[in-house]
């Protein structure tokens, strides 16, 4: 069923791109984001919060 007010038929176009390569500008390592991940744990943050840490701070656009 299309929607009403826009000329849509679903979510496709907000799905993410199937590429799982790091950016060449990225200069975390994956041990870096893991540690860092755990500290934010530790001091007692969501994870949707560790992820806007994340994402805000030091440029990692996914983390799963």
């Amino acid at each position: 069923m299309g929607r009403m007010h826009a000329p849509g038929k679903g979510i496709s176009q907000s799905a993410l791109p199937y590429r799982r390569t790091v950016p060449t500008w990225l200069k975390l390592t994956t041990d870096d984001v893991v540690d860092q991940i755990c500290k934010l744990a530790k001091k007692g943050m969501t994870p949707s919060q560790i992820g806007v840490m994340l994402r805000d701070w030091h440029g990692v656009a996914q983390v799963r």
